[in-house]
């Protein structure tokens, strides 16, 4: 189908350290499918959270369709994710006993057109970690920039 929608939580990276990560379907409306098809959804605060039912992704921002009038849904409204009960079981019992938390990483479409959500079984870093990412981050474009002015005589 070729789309090439991939809408990132950057921060995630930068905040976590990724330990499983699952794709999850998510329960929209149509206004909201639509609108995550244009490319306005944001992942910035949003985090997941087991509710009485189930398995919810909240605060995450989907901004209103323009053309969807008296439709239109809310934009942070909390949304159900779809997963088997396997997988819903095995969360729930590590968020319970380790700490963990369940972290958005990534909203994208499949090939049969449904939007998925990534999602991470993640653990907070420390701060020495945190700044071990950055030094890793400045060398890798340190070893670019040089990679890249480098021309060899022959």
């Amino acid at each position: 189908m070729g789309n090439d929608l991939n809408i990132r939580n950057k921060k995630a990276y930068f905040e976590y350290h990724i330990l499983e990560k699952y794709d999850a379907g998510i329960k929209l409306l149509g206004t909201e499918i639509k609108s995550i098809r244009e490319g306005k959804a944001n992942l910035h605060d949003a985090f997941c959270s087991f509710l009485s039912d189930g398995l919810y992704v909240r605060n995450m921002h989907i901004a209103e369709y323009s053309h969807g009038s008296f439709y239109n849904h809310e934009s942070k409204r909390d949304r159900s994710l779809l997963l088997t009960k396997k997988e819903l079981a095995k969360l729930k019992t590590k968020v319970e006993e380790k700490g963990l938390t369940i972290i958005p990483l990534q909203i994208f479409i499949n090939d049969r057109g449904f939007a998925k959500l990534e999602i991470g079984l993640a653990q907070g870093k420390k701060t020495y970690d945190k700044r071990e990412t950055m030094k890793d981050r400045d060398a890798k474009v340190e070893i670019g920039r040089v990679l890249k002015s480098y021309k060899p005589t022959s």
